[in-house]
């Protein structure tokens, strides 16, 4: 086990991180959406707290883990109640009205099909998720994803968002994905519903501004633009090796 140090989540604070990786494979059995191991074949009961072994990171801070774990359907509710904020409060997402638990729960399935989605989680508590999907359709682009993240409202800028970027990075390269991009709100001039952290964020994070759409978003009677971001994190070669579905990454990760 590899010992990484830190500095984050609490200010001034040396935190351990640390990456626990299992022989096991998991996988998500697309029917159904639930987990069961290569090995056995038959449903294996995830603890919320320890969640997948291959995509467990832990960190001490206060004396309590902060774990990092692949997200699962049943987190839909409390994921949800991170998520109903930002849509009833904000214009961070365009998204008018808030999901249902079960729509949140299909959302999940549909993206572990094929990427990774995680969530941070302390004493039984998850304080922010991240998550890549599909950037279009067309074959092409096979190797772009869009990425998202968000974080309960009382845990922002407490370092919880680079951590869960930066393993969300690392998963998805072993995945063979090159290219990360982020659509993002953005208001002309910042108000009491959107302000232009998101693009701060993702600029100490490595992302660069690509393309502006001009007020194409119309949400609590104001108009805001959306812009690009992108991250390149793998080379382009000529003859390039498939993107491999996130569950079958298996150990290499």
């Amino acid at each position: 086990m590899r010992t990484l140090p830190f500095v984050g989540i609490m200010s001034n604070d040396i935190i351990s991180y640390r990456r626990n990786i299992s022989n096991r494979k998991n996988c998500i059995d697309k029917e159904s959406c639930q987990c069961y191991t290569m090995n056995d074949n038959f449903p294996c009961q995830f603890n919320r707290r320890n969640g997948n072994n291959e995509v467990t990171e832990k960190l001490k801070m206060e004396n309590r883990e902060l774990v990092l774990r692949q997200a699962h359907p049943e987190d839909a509710a409390e994921l949800l109640a991170i998520y109903a904020p930002y849509v009833e409060q904000t214009a961070i997402t365009f998204e008018y009205v808030v999901p249902t638990v079960e729509e949140f729960q299909s959302r999940i399935c549909s993206t572990l099909k094929k990427y990774p989605y995680l969530v941070a989680e302390r004493a039984g508590e998850i304080l922010g998720y991240a998550y890549a999907g599909e950037f279009k359709s067309r074959a092409a682009y096979a190797w772009n994803v869009e990425v998202s993240i968000y974080i309960k409202q009382r845990m922002k800028r407490m370092g919880l968002g680079r951590l869960l970027y930066a393993e969300l990075e690392r998963l998805l390269k072993a995945q063979g994905v090159l290219n990360l991009y982020a659509c993002i709100a953005y208001p002309e001039e910042e108000d009491e519903y959107l302000t232009k952290d998101s693009v701060r964020f993702h600029e100490r994070q490595g992302y660069r501004l690509i393309g502006t759409f001009s007020k194409c978003g119309y949400k609590f009677n104001r108009w805001y633009d959306m812009v690009w971001m992108e991250k390149l994190v793998g080379e382009h070669l000529e003859e390039q090796p498939p993107v491999v579905e996130y569950l079958s990454i298996g150990t290499r990760a």
